[in-house]
């Protein structure tokens, strides 16, 4: 039986919702192994002069405990 964790990351770009989610996933691989999901659990964006100036993604994150 695995036994599964799940942790919080926020994390931001400024192309897309999606680099931004690439981003969080990127970061985390660096000290958590054996990732299983990513689930985006919020979006956001930050507007300057009537443009998106930055898309943020709150993602809970799966991985594998061994």
């Amino acid at each position: 039986m695995a036994v599964l964790k799940v942790i919080e990351v926020l994390a931001n770009s400024d192309e897309s919702w999606e680099d931004a989610t690439k981003n969080a996933l990127e970061q985390a691989s660096k000290s958590v192994k054996n990732i299983r999901s990513v689930y985006i659990n919020e979006q956001s964006a930050s507007v300057k002069d009537g443009k998106i100036d930055d898309y943020r993604v709150n993602v809970k994150i799966t991985f594998e405990v061994k």
